[in-house]
């Protein structure tokens, strides 16, 4: 499949709307057949989700982001295209897009991801430096996350061989500004960088953990240097996890906190490891068989005609508001309010399948997925892995 410049401009509006994330993108695209319906019945669905207004990328807005792509020499690839990442394309909250500079066929090799310390010792940094190195060696593209201390370490000793930078932000907006020549230097030795965000994103806190899911998506394996225990790469490591993909930890000394983490890794069964054969080892029949899918993931995702359901990223350690019965607001039409009602009767703050919702509520497939769409839109509604649902309180 490869879409037609007009429905690329559509899957770039639709996914740079107002409440729509990954999950949510999948769920509009197979309600309304296409990304151009669901951009067209937006503005319905929220009002008949009661929000006054919703806002909706324009065509003028996502032409401008394609030009100031174009002129970086970045091209938007879609889910299910010839070069959109395998890997990638099987965990649960793959990014519909990808802006992608530099090549695309080192997104093909399969790939190996090292991450660990911004702040990490010289001994961890050689290491990570030499394991680089021979990964790339050993016929492996290097995934990392451009950030100081071992990212950086790793992208410069596989530029070689090849390398993989995700970006937090947009790719007019690198973050650490340090690293925007690394970034060049990548993209002229054949290397890539690629983000989901919009070209200006100046990247966030959250930020960081959605660009981590992408990194682990798109690797077999997760390889953490250091990292102290509330270390952002364990929570690339969590996220490897449950993409079914395996993780290795460099073992540290006890008396450094900044291998309190990865030595915690290993207590509770990531492989050891201390030199590529570990890595390798590990890969190559994983390889030889395809990329396993996130286990939140019911099945294979397909672009168009999927029952599953997407739904924005659940991040880690973000706590959330205690949830409360949610009705319907005012204005809302007297069918949508029913639907609405009787969901909302039977969610709550734990997770429920939404085809346990269908058979305890006794209404028709498309009206639950509809009615948890507006609720959806209307900010009420939280889509978790393996299609269920729960409420959240009022925004």
């Amino acid at each position: 499949m490869i879409l037609t410049d007009e429905q690329r401009l559509d899957w770039l509006r639709l996914i740079r709307s107002e409440k729509v994330g990954p999950r949510t993108f999948r769920a509009l695209v197979n309600q309304y057949g296409g990304a151009a319906g669901a951009l067209e019945a937006l503005p319905d669905l929220a009002r008949r989700s009661g929000r006054l207004m919703l806002k909706v990328c324009s065509r003028a807005e996502a032409e401008k982001e394609m030009a100031a792509a174009a002129r970086l020499g970045i091209r938007f690839i879609a889910m299910g295209e010839p070069d959109y990442p395998k890997t990638l394309q099987a965990i649960d909250t793959a990014p519909p897009l990808i802006a992608l500079r530099g090549s695309a066929e080192i997104l093909a090799k399969p790939s190996v991801a090292i991450v660990g310390s911004r702040n990490a010792s010289a001994s961890g940094l050689t290491f990570a430096e030499r394991l680089a190195r021979q990964i790339g060696e050993a016929g492996y593209a290097v995934v990392s996350g451009l950030a100081r201390g071992v990212d950086t370490k790793a992208h410069k000793a596989s530029l070689a061989t090849g390398t993989v930078a995700v970006l937090a932000g947009g790719h007019d907006r690198i973050y650490p500004v340090q690293n925007a020549q690394l970034v060049e230097i990548i993209v002229e030795q054949g290397g890539a960088v690629l983000s989901e965000m919009p070209m200006d994103w100046e990247p966030r806190g959250r930020d960081f953990p959605r660009r981590n899911r992408i990194v682990s998506g798109l690797s077999y394996g997760v390889v953490v240097v250091e990292a102290a225990r509330r270390s952002g790469s364990l929570i690339t490591a969590r996220f490897a996890l449950e993409q079914g993909r395996e993780v290795f930890a460099v073992p540290g000394s006890p008396l450094d906190p900044r291998a309190e983490g990865t030595n915690d890794l290993i207590r509770d069964g990531a492989t050891l490891c201390a030199g590529v054969e570990h890595v390798t080892s590990v890969l190559e029949p994983l390889i030889a068989s395809g990329p396993r899918l996130d286990q939140n993931a019911e099945e294979p995702i397909h672009i168009l005609g999927s029952e599953e359901l997407w739904d924005e990223l659940d991040l880690p350690d973000i706590l959330r508001a205690p949830v409360r019965p949610i009705m319907p607001e005012a204005g809302v039409d007297e069918d949508t309010a029913d639907r609405q009602s009787d969901l909302v009767a039977l969610l709550g703050p734990s997770p429920v399948a939404v085809d346990d919702l269908v058979r305890q509520s006794g209404q028709s497939i498309r009206n639950v997925q509809m009615a948890l769409l507006e609720l959806e839109i209307a900010g009420r509604l939280e889509r978790h892995g393996g299609n269920a649902v729960s409420l959240i309180a009022n925004p």
